[in-house]
């Protein structure tokens, strides 16, 4: 940003913001050697360290604590009932496992780092699940084309007599979408069937 002022509040120096001590003459001139304000703002601006608050950067952490926990819920199911974990749940094994967020990693690199230490409190796999629409009616194409963008790839896509047998794989954390979409649209008339789990293997896939 090169106006000063959409940047700034005021050109005044502080030695102490929240106490609001602004900075005296004298010591301006000892740490910068010169005492005009704007100036030294400029300097600050330009070779400076941002100074986060303590309840900013807990505000951050929390967000990207929740960022790296829906990563993991998006991908991963509970082999043993086949269904995707809940958000919450997920951030609560993440606190059993005692985690930590890394401010200078991304979410999706930590979603695959979490998910090892994970497997040990619930247990856990990274999987696509492999699903069979069958919806018919006026609405159907319209439905297929909502549907198609949930999917990470089609297996078989065939219309019978106006109605839609549709084999795809997806990511957990959009069933509950495709779910409640085919139960809407469809008014309970549509069929979500699945049919088994594809188990990613670590390298296989990278997070997208």
């Amino acid at each position: 940003e090169k106006d000063i002022d959409e940047v700034l509040q005021t050109h005044t120096v502080f030695t102490n913001v929240s106490k609001g001590q602004v900075a005296k003459k004298d010591d301006l001139l000892k740490c910068f050697e010169k005492d005009n304000q704007t100036e030294i703002c400029q300097e600050i601006l330009a070779k400076g360290e941002l100074q986060v608050s303590d309840k900013e950067r807990n505000s951050a952490l929390d967000s990207m604590f929740k960022d790296i926990a829906t990563t993991v819920a998006d991908k991963c199911v509970n082999p043993e009932t086949t269904r995707p974990y809940s958000v919450s749940m997920i951030e609560k094994a993440m606190k059993d496992v005692h985690f930590s967020v890394k401010p200078n990693r991304n979410a999706k690199q930590q979603a695959l780092d979490v998910i090892p230490q994970l497997k040990t409190v619930i247990p856990l796999e990274r999987a696509q699940m492999r699903l069979r629409v069958v919806i018919s009616g006026k609405e159907a194409k319209k439905l297929k084309d909502k549907i198609v963008k949930l999917t990470k790839n089609i297996e078989n896509d065939t219309w019978e007599d106006g109605t839609l047998n549709l084999v795809c794989s997806i990511d957990p954390g959009n069933y509950r979408e495709i779910d409640e979409l085919i139960r809407s649209d469809t008014r309970g008339a549509g069929i979500l069937e699945l049919l088994n789990l594809k188990q990613v293997t670590e390298g296989e896939e990278l997070l997208e």
